[in-house]
């Protein structure tokens, strides 16, 4: 008989019974390094929680309620997030960037009564539908009036009542946050977040996979993901668990990140996307190596990654993770497979299946799916929108919406986000295995891969790139270089050279922005330029 899996602690897993437990039991010790120098211990992070949380209540908000957060990074940022949760109301989140349209979606999917913003902020309100918001609190800048909201100063959340009871204890499967989807592809989802989930989902990011913490209370995590989604989130939820600490800067800098290891006392971080890359492009250092950075979680894994590992002497591994799951995939420690996201971890369920949800056999291409051993470990949906949620969530299974293959022996590759496949004259193209061509290049920063339409049908393919700092690129350069890098079909035709590639706050990539402008003036292509990429021929000989 299969043992039972024992349910959840709210002791364990809940903020408001964390921050009580440490702040009892050790409220001298640093729970969070800023990097202006400031420090907060478990006893301040209680006070400040408690006075925040009364002037909430004081704004009327209750257990179960929703508040818009629509903040950076920051002191102000964690406090009102961890008072929100400590009445027992749900935290939103909002991307700093959005406006307009997308602005008012999530304004009106949230169903928020309140919003906790900063004044520079405030005025992109006047030009969208409120929907049920009726109150708008500013904790910094000069806030703009808009018409038909209650403004706040900082004071309002400056509260010395004392607090009233919750109407019941809070669980461990209730909704702690709602943040959205970055919105690479189309509108913004809400992703429900229970306390259990975001938990399961930061203990798995730096965990074996066997769940063996790569972390211990003497550790400091350094948040430079923004606090507004998963990727920023999680780490300050892991470490409150432990009784351990963060250090929380504004964001990912590589001018500066090495100083900012040094001030915070940082020994663990998340490098995603091209940052690694930046790092190991900046030039030698001397004593470089010898830092209080002693891991690293790199995603996606690179050259550039394995050559941080080797260059800075920091252990690093991968990991598979979206908003909705809990880091399915989880790679071996210094591993030197480049590009693979990991094995399965314990506790999850992971296929690659068909269109049909068959399993495919290893080395095929299919989309990957997953599910837990453990209720609520993943998200239970999207806020507000159940056909997406039941599309999502079919068959018993999540559906990633990513091409993943195995092989043979079990690691796992991403291939692709299914909506951003590229076919060329009868060939399937991974822009990730083509970007991952191109930043080899020693000129190139970053790379995006995009499909644009050919006059014969099917793709035309575009790399949209941008260079390290003083480098020049010639097109036609970066061809010869590929030639013997892909196969000839991922080669592209089109090449443009931009100073930065758009990208969201959580750094993806907005293809779906390079893929509408297309073939610019600006843009190199292959063709006109007269050079050919023809296809290998192989005679056999008798």
């Amino acid at each position: 008989m299969t043992a039972k899996l024992p349910a959840p602690r709210r002791e364990d897993v809940v903020q408001r019974y964390l921050i009580e437990r440490w702040s009892t039991q050790t409220p001298d010790r640093v729970y969070a390094a800023f990097e202006d120098g400031t420090r907060w211990t478990y006893g301040d992070v209680a006070r400040l929680v408690k006075s925040t949380a009364a002037g909430l209540q004081s704004l009327g908000v209750k257990q179960g309620d929703h508040v818009l957060m629509w903040m950076p990074n920051g002191p102000d940022f964690l406090r009102i997030w961890f008072a929100i949760n400590y009445l027992g109301a749900v935290c939103v989140s909002i991307n700093t960037a959005y406006r307009g349209g997308l602005l008012e979606h999530v304004v009106q999917n949230s169903g928020a009564k309140l919003m906790i913003t900063i004044g520079p902020l405030v005025e992109r309100l006047a030009t969208v539908k409120l929907a049920k918001l009726e109150q708008v609190v500013s904790v910094g800048g000069q806030a703009a009036d808009v018409a038909g909201l209650k403004a706040f100063g900082r004071d309002a959340l400056e509260g010395i009542a004392e607090l009233a009871p919750l109407e019941r204890p809070i669980e461990p499967w209730d909704t702690q946050l709602i943040y959205y989807t970055s919105g690479t592809t189309g509108p913004s989802k809400g992703v429900l977040a229970s306390y259990n989930h975001l938990l399961t989902m930061a203990r798995n990011t730096l965990s074996t996979r066997d769940g063996e913490l790569l972390v211990g209370r003497d550790d400091r995590y350094m948040v430079n993901l923004p606090l507004y989604h998963a990727g920023g989130l999680v780490m300050p939820t892991l470490m409150l668990a432990l009784g351990a600490s963060v250090s929380v800067v504004a964001g990912f800098e590589t001018a500066v990140f090495w100083e900012r290891v040094r001030q915070t006392e940082t020994t663990c971080v998340v490098l995603l996307g091209i940052m690694a890359a930046y790092l190991v492009k900046q030039p030698v250092a001397a004593n470089e190596r010898d830092t209080l950075l002693k891991h690293a979680v790199c995603v996606p894994l690179t050259e550039e990654s394995l050559t941080f590992h080797r260059r800075f002497g920091v252990r690093i591994h991968t990991v598979f993770n979206m908003s909705e799951v809990s880091t399915p995939l989880i790679s071996d420690m210094n591993p030197e497979v480049v590009a693979t996201c990991g094995k399965p971890r314990v506790g999850m369920q992971v296929r690659v299946v068909d269109n049909n949800d068959n399993e495919v056999p290893p080395g095929t291409v299919g989309e990957l799916i997953v599910r837990g051993d453990q209720p609520w470990t993943l998200s239970h949906g999207y806020n507000e929108d159940p056909t997406a949620t039941a599309r999502a969530w079919r068959n018993g299974w999540f559906h990633t919406g990513d091409a993943f293959r195995e092989d043979a022996d079990g690691n796992f590759f991403f291939v692709d986000r299914i909506k951003d496949a590229i076919r060329r004259r009868g060939e399937n193209i991974s822009s990730f295995e083509v970007e991952s061509a191109v930043v080899l290049h020693d000129a190139v920063r970053e790379a995006a891969a995009v499909g644009v339409p050919s006059p014969d049908s099917e793709d035309e393919l575009l790399v949209v790139v941008a260079l390290v700092e003083g480098c020049t690129l010639d097109p036609a350069e970066l061809i010869e270089f590929m030639r013997t890098r892909v196969a000839h079909f991922m080669i592209p035709r089109f090449i443009r050279v931009l100073p930065d590639l758009p990208k969201t706050p959580t750094q993806k990539v907005q293809k779906y922005a390079l893929r509408a402008e297309g073939v610019t003036p600006d843009t190199w292509d292959r063709e006109k330029a007269g050079i050919r990429v023809a296809r290998e021929r192989f005679e056999l000989t008798k």
